[in-house]
């Protein structure tokens, strides 16, 4: 099973009109080729998009793809207060469902910033009415992850009484290592031929596309004060290009190599999936002591 996911919130990020303009197109392209190919996948979207720019939103619901939240501000949950996550969480839902007319029952956290310090994100999540989550990066990464997760494959969470379906980010072994490969700096950084056999390979594999990331256009090398205002932690010098290394790489092939991606493998969206999968038979992760 192969789902395909797209995080969305450049619009809301930059707010310029010349940018938006280029998310449009960018847009559209995918769009057009997800019909091409009948794929329904799901769009995780930031709450303030269904605020500030719901003709996009509409226009994705519109061709037949579920709408997920990705938060309201795109605030990485583990830099957050659990009050703080509270509202931010059903601010988002209600922006996000006032704009498309239909109940959200898909998450995902920015930067999969749901890990073991903030494992009462899940109660939140339930609270709001949440029934599948891909929050879980079950690996260590820069900002953080869920190393100890011990499933890689769509799970039953299990956090004091509260379960809720998981699809955790896919994995491989490279050079004895824990990484993604499916989305993000890691997609753009394996040759295709690698993703593609990775997903082969395996029973379940999930992708994640930002439209930010498939643009050619290079980033800059961010200011100590824009880096810190958007992560949340000191600015050195080494962060900030460390931080533009990691966004640039790969971009200038991005884009056609997730349609190359998308042309030679059958996907799903996270409803469907969740459709096909017999979740009586699915492993119960149970997160209180991890």
């Amino acid at each position: 099973m192969n789902i395909l996911t797209f995080d969305i919130e450049e619009w809301y990020d930059y707010r310029r009109l010349e940018k938006c303009a280029e998310f449009d197109r960018y847009l559209d392209a995918i769009l057009e080729k997800l019909d091409e190919r009948s794929i329904k996948a799901t769009f995780f979207c930031v709450g303030e998009m269904g605020r500030l720019f719901p003709e996009v939103l509409r226009k994705i619901h519109s061709h037949g793809h579920e709408i997920g939240c990705h938060s309201n501000t795109h605030t990485w949950l583990n830099k957050m207060s659990e009050q703080d996550c509270r509202e931010d969480t059903h601010r988002a839902i209600a922006n996000l469902e006032e704009c498309v007319g239909e109940k959200v029952l898909s998450y995902r956290a920015p930067a999969f910033s749901i890990g073991s310090t903030n494992k009462w994100s899940f109660e939140i999540l339930a609270e709001e009415g949440i029934e599948r989550d891909t929050s879980i990066f079950p690996a260590e990464r820069d900002f953080g992850g869920f190393p100890n997760f011990e499933c890689e494959g769509p799970c039953v969470v299990d956090y004091n009484g509260i379960r809720i379906k998981e699809f955790p980010i896919s994995i491989t072994s490279f050079f004895g290592k824990k990484m993604a490969y499916s989305g993000g700096g890691y997609f753009r950084l394996f040759p295709l031929r690698f993703v593609k056999k990775e997903i082969e390979n395996n029973e379940y594999a999930i992708c994640y596309f930002h439209i930010g990331d498939l643009i050619p256009e290079s980033h800059r090398v961010m200011n100590r004060e824009e880096y810190e205002s958007y992560f949340k932690e000191p600015g050195t010098l080494k962060a900030r290009y460390m931080r533009y290394f990691k966004s640039n790489l790969g971009k200038k092939t991005a884009f056609e190599k997730m349609f190359k991606l998308i042309d030679c493998l059958s996907f799903v969206g996270l409803g469907e999936a969740d459709k096909i999968i017999d979740w009586q038979k699915v492993p119960v992760v149970n997160i209180n002591n991890i």
